[in-house]
């Protein structure tokens, strides 16, 4: 194998630099070869971690082979729930999870002579904390601690950088050769298909995938391994394949699997095989016999709607490392050929690497290790790309709700509880807290069946849960109770409740309570809270924000708790149901609202319970719809439970209320009475002639002073009609100190008396001098116009003729009288020739 030229390089590296990086390309050898050598090397265990189960169990019994012993001698691996090692032990994969779980438990790792961190490229959360932190255990506890990271990709720069420092990368060793030349054939579809949309494969693809494979079974010799996006896409391309069974076994290789299954897969056959699998076989496993790969060129990626709380799986291209690494397996063992199914030219416009999972998933479980490490958001640590701010932030906050942080971020005993779970810590959390509601078991039950996902090929969880415990799919029931019992032990090591306690409905309070029966529909007497309420209780407890209820009688649309529409696919058994707890649900791409992919019917008393902390029960009164509104209303998040309306309103909030209105809609919902109007007309003038102390009267100051001149007025108020009865002209004297209120009337009068002793109104809308409109003939008598303002302003007056057109405009009649007058009283004598047009008439 290539990597055997290496492995001296790689053993002196270690010992002389204490930390490398291996390169190497799939099919060399790294992942079973390299820890035999260090083995031989260096005293103490040898701890290799691996990104999947499967691929630690295949390591392990590969090396094993290799010794010509059994795995647990000088072989062992450990995944979560299951262990064989020896004590002869000398070599123990496990998987990268369940290493960050021994680093966090003992950061020395006392008896670990090396460190080997397998296919660091795949960039899982896991890999990645994995990393960091045995890197800093390195540096600042176990300097002797030997540590390799092994990539199949080229790009190990970074990983230098973290292993050893930014200023002083580790050693890379690169073992540049493949096994076996591997032919590619590029073999696209003969007509258009439609790209992937979240977990959507156009069947027209898996057609042609299909017809590849038979393709590739005609013209080259081998087994055919053949890469799909998912376990749906493996069952359907299995169907399409029933004719060639008959020549070929067919086979499935996923990570839902049993390891049972799995190990079937992983063995040779006595017949020629086709091995349908998903990435699970991209890199650390060897499917023996393969000579041909078939490549459907999709991959699956976690993302995070981080506005939503959604996450969901979407369908994606893959990357031209990843297509590099899946043709790598046709090579393994002898020269090959991978049917590409799709052109060179699109080829060359691939990704050239996946994306990292931190840039993408949901944090929650990673920031928990982070603060359990002593590093809340990853500063200091060396992790090969740092967290994105928003998802970090998102993440933080859940684990607060939660109880697992504390307000400064760090980590609080009832969240390293959570972590020693092993779970998401939402659903550790559920398993925690539900535990004592319905018991251990039924608790471990759902929140494994909601890790593994497995059992439920509909939307109806109960249905899955039920699957799971009668065994219709032996494989997925195994690996289920597997899990069952490991969450049951770290549920009794946390002091959760284990026993099975008759738990009853939240709703009930005695032996004479009513609660659903197993259907989850009513009956009387029932105290044990059925299968269809537990499992509810649990989700709830795990997404209170998904807990949702139906929008209208017998439909299929919700809305959750959170705020968000989610609706369920057609003719599912949930349709119609008031309530559901969401486990799971997605949203695609350009859509607002979300597809329940997995839930569990319950009731609004289950909902109460498991949303505890999102219930409010408030006296809302407030400006809405036009007019003040007041109700007693309880909400779970964003659904109303309870909204009648308040007979007897808080007055202070009442008019606060009003205020707001009136701030919103504006100075319009008051009557603004022609005494009213020239009053802030007044105002006006005189703030501008005098400016302080006389009033600002502005729209925008108005509103602003709104409590101190209107609050009387919004006190008594009690809806928007007691609006428009307001004096406003009273209202607004409130804004005049005592000095200028009395001054108000001598230095901007209402209204000036005119020679013939009548009192006209002056119109002040123009706060740069005020307009007196009058027949000339009234003005006779008057030497100058009128002065307001203590006489700093004179009236400008609009002079008009006897039949009330506009004559002459001016605000200095003395010299009107000389000048301007001759000239109209000519033009208006021979008009109006019986009135009276002195030549002298000031």
């Amino acid at each position: 194998m290539p990597v055997h030229h290496v492995l001296p390089t790689v053993t002196g590296t270690l010992r002389d630099a204490g930390a490398a990086v291996l390169v190497a390309p799939p099919g060399t050898g790294k992942t079973t070869l390299v820890p035999l050598a260090l083995a031989e090397r260096f005293d103490g265990r040898v701890l290799v971690s691996q990104p999947r189960r499967i691929a630690a169990r295949a390591a392990a019994r590969r090396m094993a082979a290799l010794l010509g012993e059994q795995v647990g001698d000088r072989v062992g691996y450990a995944v979560r729930g299951e262990r064989r090692v020896g004590p002869r032990t000398r070599v123990e994969v496990v998987t990268t999870g369940l290493l960050v779980q021994r680093l966090q438990h003992d950061p020395e790792l006392a008896g670990t002579a090396v460190v080997m961190l397998d296919e660091c490229h795949e960039r899982h959360l896991d890999s990645d904390l994995a990393l960091a932190f045995a890197a800093e255990v390195r540096a600042t506890l176990r300097p002797e601690l030997r540590l390799l990271a092994t990539s199949a990709t080229l790009a190990a720069e970074r990983f230098a950088a973290v292993v050893g420092t930014a200023t002083d990368p580790a050693p890379v060793i690169r073992a540049e050769s493949a096994p076996h030349p591997v032919e590619v054939v590029w073999a696209p579809p003969p007509r258009p298909v439609d790209a992937p949309h979240g977990l959507r494969v156009d069947p027209r693809l898996l057609d042609h995938v299909a017809a590849t494979v038979r393709r590739a079974l005609r013209e080259a010799d081998g087994d055919v391994l053949v890469f799909l996006p998912g376990a749906g896409e493996i069952s359907g391309l299995a169907g399409r394949l029933a004719g060639v069974r008959d020549e070929v076994d067919v086979l499935a290789l996923h990570g839902r699997q049993s390891s049972r299954e799995q190990d079937a897969a992983l063995r040779p056959g006595g017949r020629r095989r086709v091995v349908l699998a998903t990435a699970v076989a991209e890199s650390s496993l060897t499917v023996p016999g393969v000579r041909i790969v078939v490549d459907a060129g999709l991959s699956r990626q976690a993302r995070t709607d981080l506005g939503r709380g959604l996450g969901a799986l979407v369908t994606v291209p893959v990357s031209r490392a990843g297509a590099t690494q899946r043709a790598g397996r046709a090579g393994r063992e002898a020269p090959g050929r991978v049917y590409r199914c799709w052109s060179e030219a699109t080829h060359a416009h691939l990704a050239p690497q996946a994306e990292p999972e931190i840039a993408l998933a949901d944090l929650t479980g990673f920031a928990l290790q982070l603060a359990c490490w002593g590093h809340p958001d990853g500063t200091g640590l060396a992790l090969p790309d740092p967290p994105p701010a928003a998802a970090l932030r998102v993440a933080r906050a859940t684990l607060g709700a939660l109880g697992a942080l504390d307000e400064a971020g760090r980590v609080t005993p009832r969240g390293r509880e959570i972590a020693a779970v092993g779970a998401h810590p939402r659903l550790a959390r559920a398993l925690l807290d539900g535990a004592g509601r319905i018991g251990t078991r039924r608790a471990a039950e759902v929140v494994a069946l909601l890790s593994e996902e497995a059992g439920t090929p509909g939307d109806d969880l109960v249905a899955g849960w039920r699957r799971l415990r009668d065994g219709v799919d032996a494989g997925a029931s195994a690996r289920w109770r597997a899990e069952v019992r490991r969450l049951r032990t770290a549920a009794g090591a946390a002091g959760a409740e284990t026993d099975e306690p008759g738990a009853t409905h939240p709703g009930t309070t005695g032996p004479d309570a009513t609660g659903p029966d197993a259907t989850g529909r009513g009956r009387a007497g029932a105290r044990r809270l059925p299968d269809d309420l537990a499992a509810g209780l649990l989700v709830g407890l795990a997404y209170p924000e998904r807990l949702a209820r139906r929008r209208r009688e017998g439909g299929g649309t919700y809305l959750m708790a959170g705020g968000t529409a989610a609706e369920l696919a057609p003719g599912s058994a949930l349709t119609g149901s008031p309530w559901l707890a969401i486990a799971v649900a997605d949203r695609a791409p350009g859509r607002s609202g979300a597809q329940v992919r997995l839930a569990a019917v319950i009731d609004e008393a289950v909902a109460r319970e498991a949303g505890g902390p999102l219930l409010r029960h408030e006296q809302e009164i407030a400006w809405t719809d036009g007019d003040v509104t007041a109700r007693d209303v309880a909400r779970l998040g964003a659904l109303v439970l309870v909204d009648r309306p308040l007979a007897r309103p808080d007055r202070q909030r009442v008019a606060e209320a009003l205020l707001d209105g009136v701030r919103r809609v504006g100075l319009s919902l008051l009557t603004w009475t022609p005494a009213a109007r020239s009053l802030r007309d007044r105002l006006a003038f005189l703030r501008q002639t005098f400016g302080d102390p006389w009033p600002e009267v502005g729209d925008e100051a108005l509103l602003a002073a709104a409590p101190e001149w209107l609050g009387p007025e919004l006190a008594a108020a009690r809806r928007r009609a007691d609006l428009a009865r307001v004096d406003v002209a009273a209202a607004l004297r409130r804004l005049l100190p005592w000095p200028q209120a009395g001054q108000l009337d001598e230095l901007a009068p209402e209204r000036v008396t005119m020679p013939d002793g009548s009192r006209r109104r002056l119109d002040y809308r123009d706060p740069a001098s005020p307009v007196l409109a009058v027949k000339l003939q009234d003005t006779f008598g008057w030497r100058d116009a009128p002065r307001v303002a203590g006489g700093r302003v004179p009236v400008l007056l609009h002079l008009l003729s006897p039949a009330g057109r506009p004559a002459a405009v001016t605000a200095d009649l003395a010299s009107f009288w000389r000048t301007g007058y001759p000239r109209v009283r000519a033009e208006l004598r021979g008009r109006y020739p019986r009135h009276a047009w002195p030549e002298v008439p000031g």
